[in-house]
Order: C-alpha cells, then sequence, then structure tokens
C-alpha cells in the first residue's frame, strides 16, 4: 500500500531569486522554480513563522508549474529576524498581493497548511478574483477553541509528557494563561529566557506535528533560528487572535464558493483538529474534501504527501493541460 502513494517530484533549484521592500522595517525573500510560462502557484508556508524549505517546491510538477514560494515577515531569509512590527494578517494578504503584481501573474493558484491554510483563506477571500484555485492542508480557522485546545487545556490528554515539559518555563501562577505567559518571555529584555521559551515552544509543537514521532520535524523546528521564529512570531499572532475578528474565515468563506479547492486534513492531527476542516467543508461544500485516515498535522507523512501531489497534478491538468 505504502508503495502506490504519491511522492514528491524530484528536487530543483530556483531560477530566480528576489528580495521585497515592503513596510518598513520587512524586507521578503521571494523565490520562483520551475516554468517560467507554467501554471502560477504560490506556496504559502506554516508557522506563523516557519519560513520555507527546499522540499516545499516538490508539491508540484516543475514542468508545467510556475511556483512561488517566500519566506513571511521575519522568518526564514525575510529580515529582519523575528520582527514583530508591523507583522500583521493584513499585512501579510498585502505582501502576497504585491508579489504577485510586482512577478506581473493575473491568476494563481494559493496552496497553503496548517497557519499557511489561514492565511491563503483570508487571502482568497480578500482578493476572489486572484485566485485560480485553492489547495489546503491541516486547516487552522483562527477560534478560541483551536487555541485553547493546544496551548492551555486538551492537548495534554494526549501528551502529558510533552505537555510538562511545555509548561516547565511557566511558573505555576503564571499557567492560568500560557499563551500570555510565553508572550511576556518571548518579548522580554532577557535574551536566555527568550531562547529557552522559544526552545519550548518550538520543541512542543514539532513533537506533536506527526502521528509517529519524527527526528527530522523535531530537529527542524529545534534549530535556534527556527525556534525563535516560530515561537516569537506565533505567539504575537495566537495572542492577537491573528489580527482577525471572530470567526471571520466561516463568515466570509461565501466570497469564495465559486473558486475550486482541495481539502486534505489528517484525521489524527492534533495540532489543528479535524473538527476544524469539516467546518470549512460544510461552509464550502463545493471544494473537494479529503480526510487522510493515518496521518497527523505534517505535509511530510505519506498520505498527506500524496495527497498533496494529487491535487497539484489535478490542478495541472485542469488549468494547464499538457
Amino acid at each position: 500500500m505504502k508503495n502506490s502513494l504519491r511522492a514528491l517530484f524530484p528536487p530543483l533549484e530556483p531560477y530566480a531569486r528576489s528580495r521585497l521592500r515592503v513596510q518598513a522595517p520587512h524586507e521578503i525573500y521571494v523565490e520562483e522554480c520551475g516554468n517560467p510560462a507554467g501554471l502560477p502557484v504560490i506556496f504559502v508556508h506554516g508557522g506563523p513563522g516557519g519560513g520555507c524549505v527546499p522540499d516545499n517546491r516538490r508539491f508540484f510538477d516543475a514542468a508545467r508549474y510556475r511556483i512561488v514560494l517566500f519566506d513571511q515577515r521575519g522568518c526564514g531569509r525575510s529580515t529582519p529576524h523575528a520582527e514583530l512590527e508591523h507583522n500583521t494578517t493584513p499585512a501579510l494578504v498585502a505582501d502576497i498581493e504585491l508579489i504577485r503584481e510586482t512577478l506581473g501573474i493575473d491568476r494563481w493558484l494559493v496552496f497553503g497548511g496548517s497557519w499557511g491554510s489561514t492565511l491563503a483563506l483570508v487571502y482568497a477571500e480578500t482578493h476572489p478574483q486572484r485566485v485560480l484555485g485553492l489547495i489546503l492542508r491541516g486547516i487552522f480557522l483562527v477560534t478560541a477553541s483551536e487555541l485553547r485546545w493546544f496551548y492551555q487545556d486538551g492537548i495534554q490528554h494526549l501528551f502529558p509528557d510533552y505537555y510538562e515539559d511545555f509548561v516547565a518555563p511557566v511558573p505555576p501562577a503564571e499557567r492560568n494563561d500560557l499563551m500570555r505567559a510565553y508572550y511576556r518571555r518571548l518579548t522580554g529584555p532577557d535574551a536566555r529566557v527568550r531562547r529557552a521559551a522559544a526552545e519550548a515552544w518550538s520543541l512542543f509543537e514539532a513533537r506533536c506535528s506527526s502521528l509517529l514521532p519524527s527526528k527530522a520535524i523535531v530537529e527542524h523546528f529545534s534549530e535556534p533560528e527556527m525556534a525563535m521564529a516560530i515561537a516569537r512570531i506565533e505567539c504575537h499572532y495566537f495572542v492577537h487572535d491573528c489580527f482577525l475578528e471572530p470567526d471571520q474565515i466561516i463568515r466570509d468563506a461565501p466570497r469564495i464558493r465559486h473558486i475550486p479547492g482541495m481539502i486534505v486534513q489528517g484525521r489524527y492531527d492534533v495540532v489543528c483538529p479535524a473538527a476544524s476542516a469539516w467546518r470549512l467543508h460544510k461552509a464550502w461544500p463545493e471544494a473537494e474534501f479529503r480526510l487522510v485516515p493515518d496521518a497527523g498535522h505534517a505535509s511530510s507523512e505519506p498520505g498527506i504527501c500524496a495527497a498533496l501531489v494529487e491535487a497539484t497534478d489535478s490542478f495541472a491538468r485542469r488549468f494547464a493541460p499538457a
């Protein structure tokens, strides 16, 4: 069975790299891969604060796609590193639209997972006329219940050992609001405190991200610069409800119901539980819904990866037939 799953496409290098000055102090990294005359697609990474990695290019057939990747404000190769000033969801939506305009693209596919699904949905709901289709994985709707489940009360019933390590940097008197306790540490003046908090926050997410333990995910999230960007930017967004209005994504779903879509969700995703993907499916029934029976949250898990590659192939056949 596993041998029949679709694998990623072969590794490839960008044919163009650029840096785009946006709202000061930010400068964002943008790259293009594949076929310059191909079907345009933008890859929207997770986090917030995750940045792109080379394997992200490989969800797409390089012969048929013009693949655009960018590192969101404050992370990856964008600068300043882990910067929170002017780092909001509306700002990131504006950045995506500026990339489209700068590259001379009229309409494109939007591909995003986890926080990337959130940002992709908000972008599509803001600029539906610019979106050919949506491929989304691990849906996050920015609700209080989602954030409470992962960062306060819920996930400890599945991962009591990992949760104990997560709360360890926070004194018992502050544990009634772990996100804000972490925010104080991640934005405080003491570099050692910031670093310890970032490592604990990022490691917790990495450990919970796959159905089976993944050393590769843990090592990636534990890299010091990655941990700092993930922890600071995620916590900044989450304590501010990702700078969105309550239930904004579901409220505005009618704006995208005419857009073709694919929703891919791991049944055992505990970072972004399947209930959110199901809500989106009900609000946007025209989109195809794939519940992967033996997967958690990570896009690298075989069933998730295969479903995403099948989705990009399907969209290529639809919009850029050979």
